[in-house]
C-alpha cells in the first residue's frame, strides 16, 4: 500500500464498498462513488483527501479486471489499473469525519488486503467500519428497496442496534473485513440492499438511495442526496415502461408487490414513517 498522507481526522467512521461479486446493481460502489461526488461539490466540508492506494499488482488479476486505456483530448494514451483508494473527507458540520475505501473486489491475498486495510484503520484511529454492499433478490422495484443492517456477532449486534448475521455460504471480501474487524476489536456493521433480479441493470439507483439513507439512519446524520431522488423515480418509471411490454414480467412483478405488501406489518409502516420524519428534522436543522 502507498501511503500519501495521513491526515487529522476526527474519531472517523470507515465507509467500505467494492464493485463485483458484491455489487449487484452497482449499488453499494454507486453510493459510495456519489458521496464522492457530492461531498467534492458540498461547500460546508473539505475536498475529499487521497490517503492511499493499494498496489494492484499484489491483490488483482488483470484477466479478471482489465486495466483501462483512456485518451485525452491531445490523443495522449493513459492506463488507470484496478486499485483501492482510500480516502479522508473532513465533515465539520457532521459528528464525524469519514474515511471512504471505494475499488475492485481484489482477486486474491484476502488475508494481506484486509490486514493492509485495517491496520491503516488503527493508523487513522476509525471509530466504525460500515461495509455496504448489495445482492439480488425477489422484490418489487415499485416498493421501497429493503436494506438489512447486520453485525458479525450477537453481542455486537446488539450494542449497535443491528441483526446479528445468519448468513451461511460462500462469501465477498466485505465478509472477510467483517470478520477481521471483530477479530481485531473494531466494531462494524454492514448494511445490504436487495436489489430485483428482473432490474438489475446498472446503475440501481434507488437501491443506492436505499443505502445512504440506511446509513442516514445508522448515523443518525444527513448525507448530501443531489440527484438521487429524481434518477431514482426515473429508474422506476423506465422499469415501469419495461414491465408493460412484457405481461408475464408485469404479472410477476404484480405477485411480488402482493407478496410484500401481505407481509408488511403496520409497526414496520410506522417505522419507516419516523425514520422519514427524523430525516425531515435532521434537514431543517441543518438548513
Amino acid at each position: 500500500m502507498e501511503i500519501h498522507q495521513i491526515p487529522a481526522l476526527r474519531t472517523p467512521v470507515m465507509v467500505v464498498a467494492f464493485t463485483g461479486w458484491n455489487d449487484a446493481g452497482e449499488a453499494a460502489s454507486g453510493a459510495l462513488a456519489h458521496l464522492l461526488g457530492a461531498w467534492s461539490g458540498d461547500t460546508t466540508s473539505i475536498l475529499p483527501e487521497l490517503i492511499a492506494e493499494i498496489d494492484p499488482e499484489e491483490f488483482y488479476d488483470f484477466q479478471v479486471n482489465r486495466p483501462i486505456i483512456d485518451l485525452d483530448e491531445s490523443q495522449i494514451r493513459s492506463i488507470t489499473w484496478p486499485t483501492t483508494r482510500v480516502f479522508g473527507i473532513q465533515t465539520p458540520h457532521l459528528p464525524n469525519d469519514f474515511v471512504i475505501v471505494q475499488g475492485a473486489e481484489p482477486s486474491m491475498r484476502w488475508k494481506y488486503f484486509t490486514r493492509e486495510i485495517l491496520d491503516l484503520a488503527d493508523d487513522l484511529d476509525v471509530s466504525l467500519v460500515i461495509t455496504l454492499g448489495s445482492l439480488l433478490a425477489d422484490a418489487p422495484h415499485s416498493r421501497s428497496i429493503g436494506v438489512t443492517g447486520t453485525g458479525g456477532h450477537p453481542d455486537l449486534a446488539q450494542r449497535l442496534g443491528v441483526e446479528t448475521s445468519r448468513y451461511e455460504g460462500p462469501t465477498g471480501i466485505l465478509g472477510i473485513i467483517q470478520d477481521n474487524c471483530f477479530k481485531r476489536g473494531i466494531d462494524a456493521i454492514s448494511l445490504w440492499a436487495a436489489v430485483p433480479h428482473y432490474a438489475s441493470q446498472s446503475p440501481s439507483p434507488k437501491a443506492s438511495l436505499a443505502l445512504i439513507n440506511a446509513l442516514e439512519d445508522f448515523l443518525e446524520i444527513d448525507l448530501p442526496l443531489g440527484d438521487l431522488p429524481t434518477e431514482s423515480i426515473q429508474w422506476e418509471a423506465a422499469v415501469d415502461s419495461m414491465a408493460k411490454e412484457d405481461s408475464d414480467i408485469a404479472e410477476y412483478i404484480k405477485s411480488l408487490e402482493e407478496s410484500k405488501d401481505a407481509t408488511e406489518i403496520p409497526e414496520a409502516s410506522g417505522e419507516s414513517i419516523a425514520k422519514e420524519f427524523e430525516r425531515y428534522l435532521r434537514r431543517r436543522t441543518q438548513d
